[in-house]
């Protein structure tokens, strides 16, 4: 515990620090704007005014609910607020006292938070785990309606048959590496996101699209703001090891296709190929992210705290793969998550170009965000309803549908009042009220 809150307040220190600084923030609608900060054309009450009004709706929903639902601390819990309270602070040594002092409250308040639920006559937090049965299942079909939004029905139609097959040559073990078996969905994944970028860059060869070296009005900015990136690299080194330290350590979640899976696999002893699967559905998604966190921090000169966010993986799965879950593999987290994140900043303007030179791919990345996203509701609606269904409905008392009807109530709720919180985690908040609700009808002799 100790280790816990000096870790997680010296890694929200330093996020809050690079965000007073304007050298890295955590959301990405934010990035564009700092310029606007860094360079004097606006007021910091305003900016933190602006960082409030984007975050404000993620730290309460997404946040809150995966912190919750996982018992693992995740990004938009953490470094959201840090965005804000480094803009806010008026001297660096504030902006760090304050992040440090949200990173120890938010750890100390969602432990108490999980002991105090798991004392409650129901104990609805083990019904939570069902959260993630339908995640990467779902997750891994997203090149498949990435692919129907940029590329038509032939090709998605295309694309979901030979996902299905492959997935299943690997359910058989008919596929396999070196004999070892591939995880189903892996596979899946992969055999979709390779036909993703086939079309893509077929499309683009096709129509020979090269891109117009006169319209290169910018470079001098570029440079200038890719200069300021490149100079943050030993800050943003640190917070780079820290974040895959903490994840390491099995304290962090780093996005909506982890949270909750990894939660299922550390507590059922943490099987290296379960999780191995989980970081590569997080992989992929950090390619989708590619396009949009690369243009956005040349364009601004300010990086993302977590990088391209492959210091998650790198740090639950890469580093204990290697070298094991000792100190070696704890060690070895941080030296690679800061290594990693350093090789990043030193080739961002060589990515950029890069994605310059293929436009379908960087169109692409908006589809698979999309579909990312829509696949992802859906799954976790259903590992939602399913969580609900597990509180109160069992062999013993199969008729009793009560906190599946106070989950769909909630949900549903949410919908008719214009969705003030996104689907994305409503659902797994609806969940964990629901738990709290069917306590307080226990309490009341209700049930």
């Amino acid at each position: 515990m100790v280790l816990k809150l000096i870790l997680v307040g010296v890694l929200c220190a330093l996020t809050a620090l690079a965000s007073h600084m304007g050298r890295a923030v955590f959301h990405d609608g934010v990035r564009p704007i700092m310029p606007e900060y860094v360079e004097g054309r606006m007021k910091r009450g305003e900016m933190a005014s602006v960082a409030f009004g984007l975050s404000a709706g993620f730290v309460v929903s997404v946040g809150f609910a995966f912190t919750l639902a996982s018992k693992l601390l995740n990004p938009w819990l953490l470094f959201l607020p840090t965005d804000i309270l480094g803009v806010l602070a008026p001297r660096k040594w504030l902006a760090a006292v304050f992040g440090a002092a949200w990173g120890v409250l938010v750890s100390v308040a969602f432990d108490a938070l999980n002991t105090v639920f798991g004392l409650l006559p129901i104990n609805f937090l083990n019904s939570l785990g069902a959260l993630s049965s339908p995640v990467i299942a779902g997750f891994a079909l997203f090149p498949v309606l990435a692919v129907f939004y940029q590329f038509g029905k032939v090709r998605g139609i295309i694309t979901l048959v030979l996902e299905l097959v492959f997935r299943q040559l690997a359910a058989m073990k008919i596929i396999t590496v070196g004999g070892t078996a591939i995880t189903p969905e892996a596979l899946e994944m992969f055999v979709g996101v390779i036909l993703l970028v086939v079309f893509a860059i077929v499309k683009d060869v096709g129509a020979n699209r090269t891109r117009d070296k006169s319209e290169d009005t910018g470079e001098s900015l570029f440079a200038a703001r890719t200069k300021r990136i490149v100079s943050s690299i030993p800050l943003m080194a640190i917070v780079g090891g820290l974040v895959a330290l903490i994840s390491n350590l099995q304290i962090l979640a780093g996005s909506e296709v982890d949270f909750q899976a990894l939660h299922t696999a550390y507590q059922t002893g943490g099987n290296i190929s379960q999780i191995g699967t989980v970081a590569f559905a997080d992989f992929i998604r950090g390619l989708a992210f590619i396009p949009l966190i690369v243009t956005t921090a040349l364009a601004s000169g300010v990086y993302g705290v977590v990088g391209l966010t492959f210091v998650y993986p790198i740090g639950y799965y890469v580093a204990p793969a290697l070298f094991g879950n000792g100190m070696a593999g704890h060690i070895a987290a941080f030296v690679i998550g800061a290594v990693w994140i350093s090789l990043e900043m030193l080739g961002l303007r060589a990515i950029g170009k890069g994605l310059e030179n293929f436009p379908s791919l960087r169109e692409a990345s908006d589809s698979i965000r999309n579909a990312m996203n829509n696949v992802l509701e859906i799954a976790l609606l259903i590992g939602s309803a399913l969580a609900s269904l597990g509180m109160t409905h069992s062999p013993k008392d199969p008729q009793n549908f009560f906190a599946f009807a106070v989950f769909a109530a909630l949900y549903l709720i949410n919908e008719a009042i214009g969705r003030p919180i996104i689907r994305l985690a409503a659902a797994p908040l609806a969940a964990i009220v629901t738990g709290v609700v069917i306590n307080i009808f226990f309490v009341l002799h209700l049930m």
